[in-house]
C-alpha cells in the first residue's frame, strides 16, 4: 500500500530560528565556546544581517564553521546533554501553521519526515518532540571515545537533501503526486520538486525565484507567509522587489 508523505525542513520552516544557533548560544553559556569568538568572529556578520544590510545564510554559514570547529574533541553526550536543554526550552519557538500541519498529517495516517541541515543529535529530539515518523540532519562525526572530529556530513543542502530523499523512496512505498514538502531556502528545492504539494514557507528570495522560473513548481507551490499572528496564503506571481 502506497504511502503518503510530508517532508519537512525545520531551521526557518517549522522552528522560528535555527536549531544550531540556539545550541551556539547555550555552549558559549557553559563555556564549551570561547564567549569572545561571538565579539570576533560572529557579531559583525550578524550586526550586518539584523540591519538587514547582510544575508542571514552568511551569517548562518560564519557561525557554522566556528561551532563545528569548536565541537572538535568534545564529547558526544555533554553535547547531547545541552541538546536537550535546547529543545526543552525552545522546541516551541515554532510556527502555527507547520505545527498544525505536522499534527494534519498525523491524524490523515501520513508519514512525518524531518530532513535538516542541522546537526543530527538536535534534529533527533525535534522528531521526538513532535511525533516524525523518521528525521535526518548533518551527521557529526565522532571517534572511538565519542567525541567529536570536526568533519561532518552535510544536509543543509539540495544535493544532499536528494540522497536522503532516494533513500527514503528505497524504504517506503511513497505517493509521490499526493505527498507533500515543506521548505524556506533553496536547500529544500529537491523536496520541493519530488511531490505534487510543494509548501514554501516564508521563502527567502532565492527560493521564491527559483520557484518563479520552475514551470511545475510555478503552477504547484502553495506560498505561506507566517507573521505575528497572521497566515498568508500568496500567489505565486506576486511581484520580488
Amino acid at each position: 500500500m502506497k504511502v503518503i508523505a510530508a517532508f519537512f525542513d525545520i531551521d526557518g520552516t517549522l522552528f522560528r530560528n535555527s536549531l544550531m544557533i540556539e545550541h551556539f548560544k547555550k555552549l558559549i553559556k557553559y563555556e564549551v565556546i570561547d564567549p569572545s569568538l561571538w565579539y570576533t568572529k560572529i557579531k559583525p556578520v550578524y550586526e550586518d544581517w539584523e540591519k538587514r544590510y547582510g544575508d542571514f545564510e552568511e551569517y548562518l554559514e560564519t557561525l557554522a564553521e566556528v561551532y563545528i570547529q569548536e565541537l572538535k574533541g568534545v564529547n558526544k553526550s555533554y553535547i547531547e546533554f545541552i541538546a536537550s536543554q535546547v529543545i526543552n526550552i525552545n522546541g516551541d519557538m515554532v510556527y502555527k501553521y507547520s505545527r498544525d500541519r505536522i499534527e494534519w498529517h498525523k491524524a490523515q495516517g501520513h508519514k512525518v519526515f524531518f530532513i535538516s541541515g542541522s546537526p543530527d543529535f538536535l534534529v533527533s529530539k525535534m522528531a521526538e518532540k513532535y511525533g516524525a515518523s523518521e528525521y535526518r540532519g548533518t551527521i557529526y562525526i565522532v571517534d572511538e571515545e565519542n567525541n567529536f572530529t570536526g568533519e561532518v556530513v552535510r544536509m543543509w543542502d539540495s544535493e544532499n537533501k536528494q540522497k536522503t530523499l532516494d533513500e527514503f523512496l528505497s524504504i517506503y512505498d511513497i505517493d509521490l503526486e499526493n505527498s507533500y514538502a515543506y521548505g524556506d531556502t533553496p536547500g529544500d528545492l529537491s523536496m520541493l520538486r519530488m511531490v505534487g504539494n510543494p509548501i514554501a514557507i516564508n521563502p527567502n528570495r532565492e527560493l521564491l525565484m527559483n520557484i518563479r522560473d520552475d514551470q511545475n513548481l510555478f503552477n504547484s507551490t502553495t506560498i505561506i507567509v507566517e507573521r505575528k499572528d497572521l497566515i498568508y496564503k500568496l500567489r505565486t506571481d506576486i511581484n520580488i522587489l
